[in-house]
């Protein structure tokens, strides 16, 4: 038993050493074989590396060569651009210089007709001033003739007057020595005889007196209201003597005047009043005394520039159809007051004369107004 115990014991002891043996051994191979499989796959892996880098330095070569490439043809486009876009550049400024020297020219143009057009004007208002300063010297002249004559006329009166004392001397002589009166009986009838020839010749001289200023007197009329009217009354004949009428643009003033200024000729010619057309924004002014043209010539204008179509024809038309309104609203306003008054059966002309006062005014009042207000406070 004891024996027994021992080879068990040894045997227990040769099992424990080849167990730690084959641990070992086992340990060690497991060690060999991993550095032999790190030893492959670094070798692997540096092989890998390597190919990845050739490859990857290839690819930078190729990116770097197609990168110059690309850097070569943009460059080339970017040049091709900047001189298209110069060309581009020179063509606009080139345009941009021909539209200038264009609108100049039309500017220049435009400048030129107008100031024509100015020349004309002044040259029209000059020769209407050279016309009127001959006119007015004209009436200068006649009026001194006028005064020559009136001299002479008072001359041979003044002689006439000589002769006659001269004639009633011879006559109270020639009665004292025929007919054997008293100084005082030849004095009466000397004095009769006298007064029937100074009668008669005081009468023929009043007689031709008074013919002479028949024939003179609307000239001297005319000069005088003419004189009153630019000495006295130059504001209040502004104010109603000239209306404004407001037009779209200053382009429409070339419209108004027309071509030549056939258009501003014929609407002064048919409507008879003066068309001003100056440096006023927008408007031009319609000037004459008759209150009645200046309202028919307003409201024709206004209706040309409204209508657009400004030529002769087209202006005789409207000027007509404004007169047949205005005529038909004058004899309404007549007939409205007379109404308004209780007056009836008036003459037409007689209405139409009513009409017409509300196109005057006196002391800055409407006269039709004024009228009916008098008539109403008369009949009270």
């Amino acid at each position: 038993m004891y024996g027994t115990s021992i080879t068990t014991a040894v045997s227990a002891g040769l099992l424990a050493q080849s167990s730690r043996f084959f641990q070992t051994s086992t340990a060690a191979g497991v060690a060999i074989g991993i550095l032999i499989g790190g030893s492959f796959l670094l070798a692997i892996w540096l092989m890998l590396r390597r190919r990845f880098g050739d490859r990857l330095l290839g690819e930078a070569r190729e990116n770097a060569r197609e990168a110059r490439e690309n850097a070569r043809k943009l460059s080339e486009d970017a040049l091709r651009q900047s001189d298209t876009l110069l060309k581009e550049a020179k063509i606009e400024a080139r345009e941009a210089h021909l539209r200038s020297q264009q609108e100049f020219v039309e500017e220049s143009r435009d400048r030129r007709r107008e100031i024509s057009k100015l020349e004309r004007r002044i040259a029209r208002r000059e020769e209407k001033l050279e016309r009127r300063t001959s006119a007015f010297e004209d009436r200068e002249k006649e009026l001194a003739r006028l005064e020559r004559k009136l001299g002479h006329k008072l001359e041979r009166a003044k002689l006439a007057e000589d002769e006659a004392n001269r004639k009633r001397d011879e006559a109270i002589g020639r009665l004292e020595r025929l007919a054997g009166q008293t100084s005082e009986q030849a004095k009466q009838a000397l004095i009769q005889l006298l007064q029937h020839e100074a009668r008669d010749e005081a009468t023929a001289s009043v007689r031709r007196i008074e013919e002479d200023a028949k024939a003179t007197a609307k000239k001297q009329a005319d000069r005088i209201i003419s004189t009153a009217i630019q000495r006295a009354a130059s504001n209040h004949v502004a104010e109603h003597t000239v209306s404004v009428v407001e037009l779209p643009s200053d382009d429409m003033k070339g419209r108004v005047i027309g071509r030549e200024g056939r258009n501003i000729r014929a609407f002064e010619m048919v409507t008879g009043v003066n068309l001003i057309v100056d440096d006023t924004p927008e408007a031009v002014l319609i000037s004459t005394f008759d209150p009645l043209r200046r309202e028919v010539a307003r409201l024709a204008l206004e209706q040309l520039v409204g209508d657009g179509r400004i030529h002769p024809s087209r202006i005789e038309e409207v000027v007509e159809r404004i007169r047949t309104e205005v005529e038909e609203q004058i004899r309404h306003n007549g007939a409205e007051a007379a109404a308004d008054l209780g007056v009836h059966e008036l003459h037409t002309e007689l209405v139409r004369l009513i009409g017409t006062l509300k196109f005057r005014t006196s002391y800055g009042q409407n006269v039709l107004k004024h009228s009916v207000e008098v008539a109403t406070i008369a009949g009270i």
